[in-house]
């Protein structure tokens, strides 16, 4: 089963899986391709998190995150306000937008990885998709224009990618035909020489002497130093089913195994999904998680994420008590971060048992919204999630892993997979695969409904709403003291795989994104089967009747 956000990506992946191909090798396809026909979302100059499920049972979660560059330093950056809204902007947008935002990426040294631990196929057959399609080109969807829609004057400020993005000065039209020559051939590159091409290779000297003329802390000596890390996952239980997720620098495994704890005493399936009383407790819930995750989540290597106790019942039961079912709580305030909401996530599993729960991303809409001329490449703005401010856990350090919200979830019932799930969507994100979790065991919806399912989010301050709740239900969160905002959708395109008892397999996407689940059934022939011509069947005991 292939679950992408984009109907390219997953062809991509299930060519690998009918070429006899393994999840590993699909996910890999699906996100190289994925550069190429989402490429306001997911790059191979961005990063992210492979949470991987092997046949043999074995959890890997491979960090390939982004850093901070070693010339980037606590206060290269000079904040604008001190308070939300603007509290993570700073002056001329520095973190924001252009080469100044750049961070030193990871997706592609993660990707090649991946492939080559635990892929069946080369590097050149999983490209060749995403050759092609950049090559020869591929058709606009309304989401990819209605993004360029929305940052329009920006990458009109960049000529290549705005030779591209915005044609003739204006922006995409739906069914026109994007083509990407100088990515193709980049691609080619990487085919050829692997991902040592951009980290220590010509092709990342190239990249890192341009960015730099223009402003960016990052070297070619920060590419060619860049490693992957493979982490411990985070693990939890949640009415009998265990919950598995990435850890710290992302922190939602962390906050959806203790959102789940904090809700596990309620009876969540007698209020009734959408109801004013359910949506209270998850509002409320979100907020605790929200609080602790801007407190006591970020980089390991330079800050001591207390872990065990985030994810403790212990925990759970001290901070439930603060809940209260008549009014909304007035828990700490916070200032919010720039977690990207503009991101890429793929599920994949295999016929042998494989699974891969991956969430990639360039950070904004179209990153740092220029591309780096010759290559087709759009880099990261992924300093934009760095604290402007010195001396705080997510403050801007040399060689700091920037601290993400990816949430890629695989959900075990009596050591059986059971679902596996992620989504796009910045601080919406971890809260929205918590929903789904919740909308499986506790609503016991389908996975198509779990989903689709409207949700919410709010970290304090408004409590944004889909709009497909009922009024009576937001009318009576108003009399509770949320501050109700109703909004088109919460966080993006979620990807999910069900399996079930009888070995098949169920895909869902939704409307957030150009959601595109296909699944392969089927096979060979069965051992020992030849067709038949006529002329060759003989009868019982003919000695052509047995040689067949």
């Amino acid at each position: 089963m292939v679950v992408t956000n984009h109907p390219l990506a997953s062809a991509a992946a299930v060519e690998m899986l009918a070429m006899g191909g393994n999840a590993i090798d699909a996910t890999i396809a699906a996100l190289f391709t994925l550069n190429v026909v989402e490429p306001m979302m997911v790059g191979l100059f961005g990063g992210g998190t492979a949470l991987i499920r092997l046949a043999s049972g074995q959890i890997v979660v491979l960090d390939a995150l982004s850093t901070a560059p070693a010339a980037a330093q606590p206060d290269s950056y000079k904040p604008v306000s001190d308070t939300w809204p603007g509290y993570m902007d700073v002056e001329d947008r520095a973190n924001a937008i252009g080469a100044s935002s750049v961070a030193v990426p990871g997706a592609l040294l993660g990707w090649c990885e991946a492939l080559e631990r635990f892929g069946k196929l080369g590097l050149d057959t999983v490209l060749q998709p995403a050759i092609r399609h950049a090559a020869r080109g591929f058709a606009a969807t309304e989401y990819l224009c209605m993004s360029t829609k929305i940052v329009a004057s920006d990458l009109a400020k960049d000529p290549a990618i705005s030779a591209i993005f915005l044609p003739g000065g204006a922006p995409l039209r739906v069914g026109d035909r994007i083509r990407q020559p100088e990515l193709a051939e980049t691609l080619r590159i990487i085919a050829r020489d692997g991902a040592s091409a951009l980290h220590g290779g010509e092709l990342g000297r190239r990249c890192a002497e341009y960015l730099s003329s223009k402003g960016s802390y990052l070297s070619a000596d920060d590419l060619e130093r860049y490693e992957t890390i493979e982490r411990k996952p985070v693990r939890g239980d949640y009415r009998g089913l265990q919950i598995i997720g990435p850890p710290p620098p992302c922190s939602g495994g962390v906050h959806v195994v203790q959102m789940l704890n904090l809700i596990e005493s309620f009876d969540v399936a007698e209020m009734g999904f959408g109801t004013s009383e359910g949506l209270h407790l998850l509002a409320e819930v979100i907020k605790i998680a929200a609080f602790d995750r801007r407190a006591s989540t970020a980089d390991p290597d330079f800050f001591d994420v207390p872990i065990e106790r985030l994810t403790s019942k212990t925990y759970a039961e001290k901070r439930r008590a603060e809940i209260s079912m008549d009014s909304a709580g007035a828990y700490k305030a916070m200032a919010v971060g720039n977690d990207s909401a503009n991101t890429t996530h793929v599920t994949i599993s295999d016929a042998d048992g494989n699974i891969v729960s991956s969430t990639q991303t360039i950070n904004s809409l179209f990153g740092a919204r220029l591309i780096i001329p010759g290559t087709g490449i759009i880099p990261n703005n992924y300093m934009y999630l760095f604290d402007p401010h010195p001396g705080l856990p997510l403050s801007l350090q040399p060689r700091k892993r920037i601290t993400s919200t990816q949430s890629p979830l695989i959900v075990l019932k009596d050591g059986k997979p059971r679902y596996a799930l992620g989504l796009p969507g910045g601080p919406r994100l971890y809260p929205s695969a918590f929903q789904a979790v919740v909308n499986l065991i506790d609503h016991r919806m389908t996975l198509q409904e779990a989903v689709e399912a409207p949700r919410i989010w709010t970290q304090g301050q408004d409590l944004e709403v889909e709009r497909a709740f009922g009024e009576v239900a937001l009318a009576e969160l108003r009399a509770k003291g949320h501050p109700v905002t109703q909004i088109a959708h919460v966080a993006g395109g979620m990807c999910a795989i069900e399996f079930n008892e009888d070995g098949s397999a169920t895909g869902a996407a939704c409307w957030r994104a150009d959601g595109t689940p296909v699944g392969v059934g089927g096979g060979y022939a069965r051992s020992g089967t030849a067709f038949w011509a006529d002329y060759e069947r003989g009868k019982p005991g003919d000695d052509q009747s047995s040689n067949q």
